[in-house]
């Protein structure tokens, strides 16, 4: 609003503190809370005021009608927008609805094969991993000896 920074605000603290004075402070600036609470609902209310007149005499479909007319690549693409929206929006006892309804039922069973698959190829890598492992300790057991260290 008035674009002050974290320097600026901690300066003004502290001329306030040193001006007003630290038991007066706290007062100060529940009051100025107060000022500046009632300024922004005022604020808000003029601003209320003005969108209501606004919409009394027309102006928002005027301003609209003006977007539109400067912007023609936006108003085309709300168009699209609002086109495709209404393309997911079918009767469920037409065609187009028991082809997606098949659609849907038939994209649940490739979820579930390939869930399936999925959970048999881990299954697969776990047991030839236990293998391996399994294979590792056997031969660590059939040789007991540690390698010998060489002095070099």
């Amino acid at each position: 609003m008035f674009d002050i920074g974290w320097t600026e605000m901690l300066v003004i603290g502290i001329v306030a503190l040193i001006v007003v004075g630290p038991k007066d402070l706290p007062v100060l600036f529940r009051t100025l809370g107060q000022f500046v609470g009632k300024a922004k609902g005022m604020a808000r209310e003029f601003s209320r005021a003005m969108n209501d007149a606004a919409d009394e005499t027309g102006m928002k479909d005027v301003a609209k009608g003006l977007k539109t007319a400067t912007n023609p690549i936006n108003s085309a693409m709300e168009g699209v927008k609002s086109a495709a929206a209404d393309l997911g929006k079918f009767d469920p006892e037409s065609e187009t609805g028991k082809m997606a309804a098949d659609r849907a039922e038939q994209t649940k069973k490739i979820q579930a094969a390939t869930a399936r698959a999925a959970a048999d190829r881990k299954m697969k890598e776990a047991q030839e991993a236990q293998a391996a492992a399994a294979k590792l300790e056997a031969a660590r057991d059939a040789d007991p000896t540690p390698p010998a260290k060489s002095d070099t």
